[in-house]
Formats: C-alpha cells, structure tokens, sequence
C-alpha cells in the first residue's frame, strides 16, 4: 500500500485511529450488553461510553506499551484504562483477543467493500454510456488476435458491462458472508459471556452473529472474499488488455486518452503509451496475490492459531486499496477511451472481404455442396487473399472478385447469391437483442 496507488478514503478505513475507535465501540457495545444482564454496573457502562468516546487515542501511547507487553490489543485496552479510569476493569470481561480482532477486520472488509460497490457502479456507468455510444460502430472481432467477423464495439462494452455485473453480485455475496461477529471468549464456547452479548455487538455493528467462532471466525469466509476480489482484478486486466491490444500501432482502433503536456517516452517524443491499462495489468496481479495466502489461512490448528494474522495484516489495507484505486483507474481509462470509427473499417477492409467466408460457405451447403467440398472452395480463395495481404499489408486480391471468377463455385452460387453474402449488417442484426439481454428493456 503506497501513495501512489491509493485513494484516501479507503486508506482511512484500514488507519490506525480507524481500528483503534472499531475496537473501542467493540468492547463499549459489549459493556453496554453486558450492563443490561446485570454482570457490570450500567454506570460503569455509561462511563466507558462517554470518557472512551470523547478521547482521541494516542497512537504512540499505545506503541509504546505494545513493545513491553508484546500484545496490540492488551495495549490498547491499557491505554484505554488511563482513560476511563477504575471502569475499566469492566471492559473486555469474558472476551478474548479475538472477539475484538476478527469482528473488527470483518468490520474493515465491509467499510472497505462499500467503497468497491461504489467504484462497481461508477465503472458500471461508465461502460454502459460507452456501449450505447458505440452500440452500431462496426468493428472487427478477433479470434487467436486474428480477424473473425464483425462485430460493433458496443457489444465490446456491453460485454464488459456483463462482466462487472456479474462481479458485482458476486461482491455483494462477498460482503454478505464476511459481515459476522464473534463475541465468544476462549475456544468459542461463551463459557465466560452470554451469547446475547454477542448478539447484542453484531446488530450495533451491523453485522450477524457468527453461528461456531471456536474462538476464530473461520477463514473460509475471508477465503471467499479475497477470491472475490480476485476475480474483479482479473475481469479489470481482461478489459484493459483489450485496450492495450486495441492501442497498438498496427491496430489504433481506440486508445487512451492523451492529455496536453503528457509524455509517452523520455528518448522518443513521438510515443503515446497505453500506460494506464498497463499498470491495471500489474495491479491485478497484486489484487490476485492475496488469494492464495487467504485461502491457505483456512487451515488453522484447533480451535485458533494466529498463522494468519500476519497474512491478514497486510492483504486486508493492500488489497481493497489496490484495488479501489485499479476499479476508479480503470473508470476513467472508459470515460475518456478514445475511439476511431474510421480506422475500425479500415482495418476490417484490408482483408478484402474475408470477413465474409462463413457466409459464402453456408451458402454453398444451402445450395447442395457437400461442407467439405464448400469450405474446400471457399478457403482457396481465400488463401489467395491471405498471400496478396502477407505480401503487401494490404489485400491486393479481393475475395468477392475471386469468388465470382470461381466457375466451381458459381455452380451453386449465382452473383447476386455471393454479393449478397457482403452485407455488414447481417452481421449486427441482433446487437439489439444483446443489448436487452445486457441492459434490460429501453
């Protein structure tokens, strides 16, 4: 987590001050529970509130402690007594470390996918104001980096919409199953506190009751999560390897927004970079990197071990910031993605009509061709456009005139039977129909 890849309100959810109050309000809501089942006094209760919700905790303070007891949260809860003052006995009572740590990251997660959900549907809008923009701007598709048929770059978009949506869902699911608390003392069994208390701090925090804590909220949550987060990285890196693609200078058919001042290179002047995409590329790399260390936390010894509290510590701030600052990046590569229509066609029309060849083969079996002997005909022709292309860059020969010229062909296929297999529109026929399925009616 540096500056340079970061966004200032997800990086306040995962600051020390930010953990320090999450831990404070954590035992207060359980003081305040433990008040109402006559196991502290309600006065007691009411002072921790009102002395340990007015105070600024001093981080330092709490450093320094921490170094003799080499323990954060009794630490805190030190610090915490030289505010209160002799109330502070009643804090923490039949609590474990735990209870305050693992409510409290899960209590992160969620401020933290908030932000995300956020950054989701500005993206979301994004993509789709670009998709109906572009809903008819004919283009080529590519299959293996290699001319297919057309398609329009508004499918392009529509089905990056589809894509984030679905990554949306999935977050929220995410966030679903990572909003529990676990208020249950040593080894999970509430030996030492009712189970009402437990209830009584997820509701305030807005969050469920975790249903067997053994001590540790279990980590097959967490491993969810960050796989979640996962997934969203690598949906991030496919759209902007398709912009990157899309950038090069034999293709150009968009490219990044290129502002006035900005430099592509320090030797060459000439160079306008797809820098932006590049570095969603190495950003997602680093939101997947969480992935693996989450799932192998899973696997912790009997009812708790704390091998996963050092991972936790650092994929927890590294990844939701990293990937807050790649989704808002990435927004703003769409918003301002620029798009050239005319290139589009061009690059389509240098094959010389290949682009066709499946029409032209259906055809033929329509009109009795066996499909071997079709596509027999049809990919000798087409070769011969391939060889002129490989030559020049630009097809030389055209495959409409050498299917015409094709007597075998023209067995099967009259000229306005073949001419008519040339038509782009039959090709974006039904964008609409994709568009009701991506965006809904109207």
């Amino acid at each position: 987590m540096i500056p340079r890849y970061s966004r200032p309100d997800m990086v306040a959810i995962w600051s020390p001050e930010t953990k320090f109050r999450i831990w404070f309000e954590i035992e207060a809501h359980a003081c305040d529970a433990l008040a109402d089942l006559g196991v502290i006094p309600k006065e007691a209760a009411q002072t921790i509130w009102e002395k340990g919700g007015a105070a600024t905790f001093d981080i330092d303070r709490i450093d320094e402690i921490e170094r003799e007891t080499k323990h954060d949260v009794i630490a805190f809860l030190t610090h915490l007594a030289e505010i209160v003052g002799p109330d502070a006995r009643f804090v923490h009572q039949g609590m474990t470390s735990s209870d305050v740590l693992d409510t409290c990251f899960n209590v992160q997660l969620v401020k933290a996918t908030d932000l995300l959900l956020k950054d989701m549907e500005d993206l979301l809008a994004a993509i789709k104001r670009r998709a109906f923009e572009h809903k008819d701007t004919v283009t080529i598709g590519r299959s293996h980096g290699i001319h297919a048929e057309p398609v329009t770059f508004g499918l392009k978009m529509a089905q990056a919409y589809a894509e984030f949506d679905r990554c949306k869902t999935r977050l929220l699911n995410a966030r679903e199953e990572i909003a529990t608390c676990a208020i249950s003392g040593a080894v999970g069994t509430f030996a030492n506190i009712d189970p009402l208390v437990e209830e009584h701090v997820a509701k305030a925090m807005g969050l469920q009751a975790e249903p067997v804590s053994t001590q540790v909220i279990p980590r097959d949550r967490h491993a969810m999560y960050f796989a979640t987060l996962g997934v969203i990285a690598s949906s991030i890196e496919r759209l902007a390897t398709e912009i990157r693609h899309l950038q090069r200078t034999e293709v150009l058919e968009a490219e990044e927004y290129f502002s006035k001042g900005q430099k592509g290179s320090s030797a060459m002047p000439h160079k306008r970079n797809p820098v932006l995409t590049e570095n969603l590329t190495g950003l997602a790399r680093l939101v997947r990197m969480s992935t693996v260390p989450a799932m192998e936390n899973v696997a912790l010894w009997h009812e708790r071990d704390i091998s996963h509290s050092s991972v936790e510590r650092m994929i927890g701030p590294d990844t939701t910031v990293t990937l807050d600052f790649a989704l808002a990046r990435l927004t703003g590569v769409i918003d301002k993605l620029v798009v050239y229509p005319d290139r589009m066609v061009g690059n389509m029309d240098r094959l010389g009509g290949l682009v066709h060849s499946q029409r032209i083969l259906l055809a033929l079996t329509q009109a009795g061709s066996s499909r071997e002997d079709a596509y027999r005909l049809v990919q000798r022709n087409a070769m011969k456009v391939w060889d002129s292309y490989q030559v020049s860059g630009d097809a030389k020969v055209d495959f409409l005139t050498e299917l015409l010229n094709d007597a075998d062909v023209r067995k099967y296929l009259s000229e306005t039977e073949i001419r008519e297999r040339f038509d782009l529109g039959y090709h974006t026929k039904h964008v609409d129909t994709i568009f009701k399925r991506v965006f809904g009616e109207g």
